[in-house]
Order: C-alpha cells, then sequence, then structure tokens
C-alpha cells in the first residue's frame, strides 16, 4: 500500500475554528497519491493527474454539418454520388454534388452544404432554393480545439462528458490520481442495521450516508463494519486496516465508552484536530497514523457526522485524490439564519428567489431537514440577518 507523508502541525489544533480545521484537513497531505493509467471506462469518478490535451485536431477534417448535398460551385448541380459517415470522397469538380450525411467528411472542393429540405433533384440534376455560401453547414477541421490544445486542467473530475471528449479527442487511456481507499468503521452496540429503533437501539443512518458523499469526494470504499464498545476492538481495527484513511462514528467525545483517544493513543497516532469550533460536530477529530495514513472521528449523531465530514473527512480525501480545494459559495439570505453565540454553525438550507431559507429538524441527531437541503449554510457566530449573505456548501 502506497502511504503519503503528512505535514500535519506538532501539536494538535483544539476545538479550533471551522475554516482552520478544514485548511489542517488537507495540509495534512503534502502531495496527492501516485498516479496510474486506466482504460476509459474504469476512469469515471477518479481524477486527472495532468491536463487534458487534444491529440488531434477536432473534428480531425471538414465534416457536414447537416444530411444534404455537398456542392462545389454554383447550382444547378449535377450528381455524382453520395458519401457517408465513415467514408471517404474524391475531389469534387465545379458543378457537382454529392448526396452526404451528418458528419461525414466533405469532400475537398465543395463550397458547402445544401440542405436536404433546401434542395430539389430529378435524380440527375440537382436544384436549390438558394445559393450555398462558402463553408455553409460545415463543420470546419479544428472547430472545437486543434491538436495540442489543452482541454481541461489537472484535478478535473473524470465525468461521463469528460470521457467523451477525451474519447472524442484520441484517447484510449486516461493518467488519473489513484483512489484514496476507506475503511468505514461504524462503532456502537445500540446500532441496528435493519427492522425498527426500539428498547434502547437505534437504526444506523451513517452506514447508508456516508459511503456515497466518500465517494463522491474521491475516495473507494474497501470495507465497511461494526465495531462494539470495546477498546481492544477499536484499537485493532485502526492498527489493522488496510485502507488509506479510517473513518469512524461515534466515539470521539469523553463518555463511558467513548474508546477513540485511548485506541488512537495506543496505535502511536498523532492527533492533528481534536474538536472544532463548529455545530453541529463539535467533537470531530483528525489524526495521522504511524504508517503516514489517517483517520477521520466522525461524531455519532447524524448531522454532526455530516458536520464532520464536510469539514474534515471530505477536504482531506480530495487532497489526497488530487482535487482542487472545495470552494465556499456567497449567496444571499432571504431569511434569518440563527447561529451559536461563538461557533460556527452548519445549516441545513434551501434557495429560494430571494435568497436562503432555513430548514426546521436541523439538531445534531436529525436528518430530515438535510434530506430536503440544497446546501449547508456556513453561519459565523451570532447569525446572519435576512437580506445580508453567507457562505454556503454543497451537499455531495
Amino acid at each position: 500500500m502506497t502511504t503519503v507523508a503528512a505535514a500535519a502541525p506538532v501539536r494538535a489544533l483544539r476545538h479550533c475554528p471551522w475554516p482552520q480545521a478544514r485548511r489542517a484537513a488537507r495540509l495534512a497531505v503534502r502531495q496527492p497519491l501516485p498516479t496510474v493509467g486506466l482504460a476509459l471506462g474504469a476512469a469515471l469518478g477518479q481524477t486527472l493527474a495532468g491536463p487534458l490535451e487534444a491529440l488531434t485536431d477536432l473534428p480531425a477534417f471538414d465534416t457536414s454539418a447537416m444530411d444534404g448535398w455537398a456542392v462545389a460551385g454554383p447550382g444547378p448541380w449535377r450528381l455524382a454520388g453520395r458519401v457517408l459517415a465513415g467514408e471517404s470522397c474524391g475531389p469534387l469538380a465545379d458543378g457537382a454534388a454529392v448526396q452526404i450525411a451528418t458528419g461525414a467528411q466533405l469532400p475537398p472542393g465543395a463550397t458547402g452544404v445544401l440542405r436536404r429540405e433546401h434542395g430539389r433533384t430529378d435524380g440527375v440534376v440537382l436544384h436549390g432554393l438558394g445559393e450555398v455560401t462558402p463553408g455553409q453547414d460545415v463543420r470546419p477541421r479544428g472547430q472545437e480545439c486543434r491538436r495540442g490544445e489543452p482541454l481541461l486542467p489537472a484535478g478535473t473530475v473524470v465525468t461521463p462528458a469528460v470521457l467523451g471528449l477525451a474519447a472524442a479527442c484520441g484517447y484510449d487511456r486516461l493518467t488519473v490520481h489513484r483512489r484514496p481507499t476507506v475503511e468505514l468503521l461504524l462503532l456502537g452496540d445500540e446500532l441496528l442495521d435493519s427492522g425498527l429503533p426500539g428498547a434502547g437501539l437505534v437504526r444506523d443512518a451513517l452506514g447508508p450516508l456516508l459511503p456515497p458523499w466518500l465517494a463522491a469526494a474521491g475516495a473507494e470504499l474497501i470495507g465497511q463494519r461494526r465495531v462494539g464498545d470495546d477498546f481492544g476492538l477499536l484499537r485493532d481495527a485502526i492498527r489493522h486496516s488496510p485502507a488509506d484513511v479510517v473513518v469512524t462514528t461515534g466515539g470521539t467525545a469523553a463518555g463511558p465508552v467513548d474508546f477513540l483517544h485511548e485506541a488512537l493513543t495506543a496505535t502511536g497516532a498523532r492527533l492533528l484536530v481534536d474538536g472544532v469550533a463548529v455545530r453541529p460536530g463539535h467533537p470531530m477529530l483528525l489524526a495521522e497514523l504511524p504508517d503516514g495514513r489517517h483517520l477521520v472521528g466522525l461524531p455519532g449523531n447524524p448531522l454532526a457526522a455530516v458536520a464532520g465530514a464536510v469539514t474534515l473527512a471530505l477536504p482531506l480525501l480530495g487532497r489526497l485524490a488530487g482535487r482542487p480545494g472545495p470552494e465556499l459559495r456567497t449567496e444571499p439570505v432571504a431569511a434569518a439564519l440563527p447561529g451559536h453565540p461563538t461557533d460556527t454553525r452548519l445549516l441545513p438550507v434551501v434557495r429560494t428567489d430571494r435568497g436562503l431559507v432555513p430548514l426546521a429538524f436541523d439538531g445534531p441527531a436529525m436528518l430530515r431537514g438535510l434530506a430536503l437541503a440544497e446546501a449547508l449554510a456556513v453561519v459565523p457566530p451570532g447569525g446572519v440577518p435576512a437580506d445580508g449573505r453567507a457562505e454556503t456548501l454543497a451537499t455531495p
């Protein structure tokens, strides 16, 4: 397994401001993971390790933009055959025309293309309803790009559209950063995997919620398992995990069975962030393991865990995957966003014509507001008044 050296502070940041915690998560990694070459289909969701440059002009030759006839000179024209997509045609003499399909290579000497609906023919001679101007309904060679032209920067996520562009430009393989691997450890004896909660037991909401979010940050989930409230089990699960990043849920506070800090000490880990001035989710943490891997400890309450994910896990994973840092967007506020007296607050919001509106059900253990949210508003201490502006984080 390849590990990446860390550049973390010597002492842990304790209850640090929210922006500083996000920055520390990215600075915990000096450089992205190594590059790999993958076939196009396998590169979906990876991150380009270098700029994507055109390997050819696009289109590579003059092509017809319409079904019709390629014509040379003024009409009427004598018909001289046809050319379909994938075929080539010899030079077109002045006064001649060939039937042509959309996407077919334009014959040398052609003036332009007469659209099918603009011409009539008796099978020998073609008459147009108007003049054909030079270049009419032709996609000229290099209209979209020229060979060697940079098309996409390094750090671009490979989407289906990127795959299509790469294929059109002649790529069979792409050089991307290896995905950071993640193991998700769900801590607690009280968690149920199915059925109705009751008798002190609760359904695990984070097992279904977190993996897609981690994947959206470029991660590859290689394991997801429950770990009971036992110090030894947790210590060994952390010590023997093969993942680049271990993500845990629960156990970050100081309760009677919150063993995460103790287990990290036993494994020789170094705390980088130990608590963040944010609500919900303030007991989140980030640690460097002895071999250079990392652990992100998320609180057990669902919305608090989401706050921990967007604060520490997603910036860390994005950096490992070679992606640029997530940008905050500043938006107008339509209704006052209530804040915490001293800490940043992450608040589920929706967008209206007038601006952001907060959603109800925003407590640390609640997900109803998040399920309706279009973004998370970053609310500074004291809140944001109506008609103010607030930064927002996209939800994956």
